[in-house]
């Protein structure tokens, strides 16, 4: 039995949880801790922004005086795209399925250079 490993310096509550519940089921390879740390570290800045959107109000002018979102908002969105592709890329299973997703090669989209017609 291998022992769990204690969660990087610096992580807030939201990522110790996060590292926590990863690690205590799954056995991560380098590159796959990596991309759970990153993930640790965005639910902390998650955690944060919703704090400073919560504070203040959901619109503010602009330069231009515009109203827009509010900057927190914003970036929270981003935030949550990007925590969302980092574990997709871990490809933990939801718990329906047995073992690990199947593996997928490389970016879809451009599967080379095509030549003129």
């Amino acid at each position: 039995m291998t022992a769990r490993k204690a969660p990087p310096k610096g992580l807030q509550a939201p990522g110790r949880r996060l590292w926590a519940s990863v690690l205590g089921d799954y056995d991560l390879d380098v590159h796959e801790e990596l991309l759970l740390l990153e993930a640790c570290r965005c639910a902390d800045r998650l955690d944060r922004l919703a704090v400073e959107a919560a504070a203040g109000p959901v619109t503010v002018q602009n330069f231009r005086g515009d109203q827009v979102a509010h900057p927190a908002l914003v970036e929270s969105r981003q935030q949550a795209i990007t925590l969302s592709r980092l574990l997709a890329s871990l490809r933990l299973p939801s718990g329906e399925e047995s073992g690990r997703p199947q593996r997928r090669g490389a970016a879809r989209g451009s599967y080379g250079i095509r030549g003129a017609v």
